[in-house]
This record gives C-alpha cells, structure tokens and sequence, in this order.
C-alpha cells in the first residue's frame, strides 16, 4: 500500500465492471493442457503418498507421508475451488465431475461448497452481517459466551489450532448438517451420499491393508491437515490489522470488499505453484473467472492502478503469528482490532462513555 492515507470511500461508487476493465482479456484464456496438468500433478501427489502410507511398515513414516497426502489434499482442494467458479472450463458438467473427484479426499462436497463459497461470501466479502467466513467478535459479544465457548473461539485465532474454524464454521454447519431449498436438496444430498461413501470405503480399505496407524495416516491426518491449510490461507486472505470488517451495508460496497478486504500474500515460488496462486487473492476476488495460472499477470493489472487500495504481505510465519495477535476481537463502530489482553481497558473506556475511535474510510499509515 501508499504510504499516505487513502479514503477507501473513493472506492464505494466503483462497480466490479470498471474494476475488471483494468484487467486484459488474456487473463481469461483457458488452458485445458494446464488445468488437467496441475490436477494430475496433485492426484499423482496424493496418491504416491498414500500407496507410501500402505507401504512403509514403520508408524513414524506413516505420519510423514499423511502430512504430504494432507498437503496434496489441499492443493487439490484448491484446484476444485477454481473449477467451482468456472475458471478452468466451458463446461459446467466437466466442471463439476472433475471439481466433485478433486474435493472427495478432503470430504467435502463440490455444490454444497460451491452454493455457500460463491453466493456468500463471494457475493459479500467482509460484510460480517452476511458473509460469516472469520467474522470476529465483537468484544461484547466474546464477553457473552461462557468459557467454554470463549475457549474456543481463541483456539480457532490461534495459528496452531485455526482449523477449528474451518470444521466448526463451514465444514460442518455448511456441508454436513446443511439441507437446501427444494430446488438444490437432492443434488446435495447426493454429493453427501458420494461423499459418504468415499470415506466409509476408504476407511475400511485403510484398516484392513494397515490397522489403525494406517487408517490414522491416510484418513484422519490428510483430513486435519487439510482443514489447517484452508483455514490459514481463509483468514489470510481477508484478515490483516490494517484491513476492516463492516456491518452496516451502506459502509460497505462491492469493490471495498472485493478489492481492498481481500489480500495478498506473496510466498516463494514452489510454494504459489503449489498452491495454485491461491495466496495471490485479490484478482481471484475482483473477477473469480481468472484461471490460478494468470493470477499474478491479473494482479499487476489492477496494481497498476489501484495499488494503493491494495493490501500486500509477505508470507512468514513471524507475520501469521502477527496477525493472529493483533485480530482477535473487532470493534465494527470504531473499526478497529482489539486483543483479548486489551478487553479490560476496552471495557473501562466504555463504561466512561468515551466514544469508539471513528473510522473515517482511511487507510492506516504503515
């Protein structure tokens, strides 16, 4: 970002058509070679580890080759959330048979994903009173939940425990216990039948090749290790101290939430490659149609010339645990990130009735 303040507002009457405008039609060109090549590239991943898994006798190479599985899974998961958005083919039928295939090892369900994902929090980035994907609490609400409830809560902001949120907050409220409207039901009870079946299958297969290590290794591990990654690239993309969170809707607007609340986060280049540029987030954001692959050429288009709007990091794990300490609870009035260590001096400010520091639509001064 600028190292001068910049009203955010300016942004507000700005439609995502005028934002896209910025980007050249070649980031829309569709390689079929590329798409089916980094999906063959992860399958193969995932499925060396886990042949290694059934291999290797010893229980400590086991759990090495579930965190490698666990990884692929992820990598793959990543590719489906492409072919979700319709990025990767013309077809949707293509699209969904190979996104459904690509999200079965992580267990969860390609539509009942693609219905929340792409609707909400798509549709309304950051806007807290729709899209719930890390909504943080307020500090009175975090002062309303029982300790169990506020324990928690602080595990889920932790950057050790973070997959807490993706099970608690979308797998299981958004996939396994979500029913849909008439129109949707069967498609997604059927994708939680195949769903269903992939793991008792894969688990009873597991157990009886290896027992319980083996089914440890291949089931359980890949599965926690998943929820890890997509936590922590979630809250990455849309979380940063100097990036705010909005309730009220006439604050907030398309290009606010898509441009400037999402982020980017820029790591080594293995590491984009593997991960299909998912870091790279704001193009993804301005115009989900973007393949993976034409991610960081998208974002210099829009760097060119809303740079300024633009929130950028570099990954470390210095600057997660960062992150983590200083978003934990959110004051959506004064719009500003409190500590769970500060609640105290929040509280008494309030209690003497001096108002919340006004947000007036800048951007913080680095």
């Amino acid at each position: 970002m600028s190292d001068d303040p910049v009203s955010i507002n300016v942004l507000k009457p700005v439609s995502l058509a005028e934002l896209r405008k910025g980007i050249a039609p070649e980031r829309y060109q569709r390689s079929l070679a590329h798409a089916l090549g980094s999906l063959s590239f992860d399958g193969f991943l995932y499925v060396a580890a886990v042949i290694a898994i059934f291999l290797t006798p010893h229980p400590l190479a086991k759990i090495f080759f579930g965190l490698l599985a666990g990884s692929a899974v992820a990598f793959l998961f990543v590719w489906g959330h492409d072919a979700a958005h319709g990025a990767l083919f013309t077809s949707q039928r293509v699209a969904r048979i190979l996104g459904t295939l690509s999200m079965l090892p992580s267990f969860n369900m390609y539509r009942l994903w693609a219905h929340g994902h792409n609707r909400v929090h798509h549709g309304f980035t950051s806007l807290s009173i729709i899209d719930w994907i890390w909504r943080p609490c307020t500090p009175a609400e975090y002062q309303q939940k029982n300790w169990w409830q506020r324990w928690i809560y602080r595990l889920e902001r932790s950057p050790y425990t973070c997959a807490l949120h993706y099970l608690l907050r979308v797998w299981w409220p958004g996939m396994i216990r979500f029913q849909g409207d008439g129109k949707n039901r069967q498609a997604f009870r059927n994708d939680k039948i195949l769903t269903l079946l992939f793991f008792v299958s894969y688990s009873i297969i597991a157990w009886w090749l290896g027992g319980f290590w083996t089914w440890i290794a291949a089931v359980v591990l890949p599965f926690v290790v998943f929820n890890y990654y997509i936590a922590l690239f979630v809250f990455l993309h849309h979380t940063h101290p100097d990036l705010p969170f909005f309730i009220h809707k006439e604050e907030w607007s398309p290009s606010i939430g898509q441009l400037h609340c999402s982020t980017i986060v820029r790591c080594s280049r293995i590491s984009e490659w593997l991960t299909h540029n998912i870091l790279i987030h704001t193009p993804h954001h301005v115009d989900p149609r973007i393949p993976f692959y034409h991610l960081k050429a998208a974002y210099e288009d829009l760097r060119s010339q809303y740079g300024a709007y633009i929130q950028e990091t570099r990954f470390s794990f210095r600057e997660v645990r960062n992150i983590f300490r200083k978003c934990q609870l959110y004051d959506f009035e004064g719009h500003r990130w409190i500590r769970f260590r500060e609640l105290g001096s929040w509280q008494r400010t309030q209690e003497m009735g001096d108002p919340a520091r006004p947000w007036v639509g800048q951007l913080p001064t680095p």
